[in-house]
């Protein structure tokens, strides 16, 4: 057995077992030995998240298991998704995303931005647990055309509504669409709240961006039935390995 296929194995293993550390590592001395980024994909990755969701409906693995072994996919896929996504192509638009103050969660908003990014969006991560405060900051000094703004507790959902009116008060609410998302979320509260659009899950939250582009004025290719690339399809596929398991854990 060769060095490329024991990686990949040791890839499956690993993102099944959770081991996050581990299976960066593996990915990085993948793509340094040359491998096939679809490959790694494809033949380790994607079949262990796919394992995990057995593993759970047979009731050896429970909702713990499963969100260790998304993790370590996210690690890897930060990796792959540079190399996937790199078209060269002028960036569609510029999306500023965060997870609201009070919750630490980013699962959800890390698969949009896999998302985004693959359909050529310049993404801004600020992470979680992120103040009004530092949001207006950032947006000053990025200017997106679109900010994120993503919940997964509903002890937090109400920062939506303060974040838009931290924005309105900075003078700042005409200059960018907001989008919402979230487990908690529904498009009824989204738009309560004031945002401009809900994404259900993160395939959407693109299709949503073109959207509020196009009602900014940008001239955006909205034309669904456009063949993607190799490298959109292979992220659009990991993805919804992902939120796959997210689905499952939250039954």
């Amino acid at each position: 057995m060769g060095r490329a296929e024991e990686i990949k194995k040791e890839l499956y293993d690993n993102t099944l077992s959770g081991r996050a550390p581990i299976t960066e590592k593996l990915t990085k001395e993948g793509i340094e030995l040359g491998m096939d980024p679809l490959d790694i994909l494809f033949d380790a990755l994607i079949p262990a998240l796919q394992e995990v969701g057995r593993l759970f409906e047979i009731g050896e693995y429970f909702v713990p298991e499963m969100m260790i072994s998304a993790k370590a996919m996210q690690r890897a896929m930060a990796i792959l998704q540079p190399i996937l996504g790199d078209t060269g192509v002028e960036p569609t638009g510029k999306v500023l995303i965060l997870t609201v103050k009070g919750d630490v969660h980013d699962i959800g908003k890390n698969l949009c931005i896999i998302m985004l990014e693959g359909a050529g969006f310049d993404v801004i991560d600020m992470g979680v647990n992120v103040s009004p405060e530092k949001m207006i900051d950032a947006i000053k000094e990025h200017q997106p055309q679109l900010v994120g703004f993503s919940a997964f507790l509903t002890t937090t959902m109400p920062f939506f509504k303060t974040n838009i009116e931290a924005l309105e008060e900075a003078g700042l609410r005409d200059k960018v669409k907001v989008m919402v998302g979230g487990a908690p979320i529904t498009s009824e509260y989204a738009m309560s709240v004031g945002a401009d659009g809900y994404g259900p899950d993160a395939s959407q939250s693109v299709r949503l961006a073109k959207r509020l582009m196009v009602e900014m004025g940008y001239d955006i290719d909205l034309d669904e039935n456009v063949k993607p690339s190799a490298g959109t399809s292979a992220m659009r596929t990991a993805v919804d390995a992902v939120e796959t398991l997210m689905k499952k854990a939250e039954e």
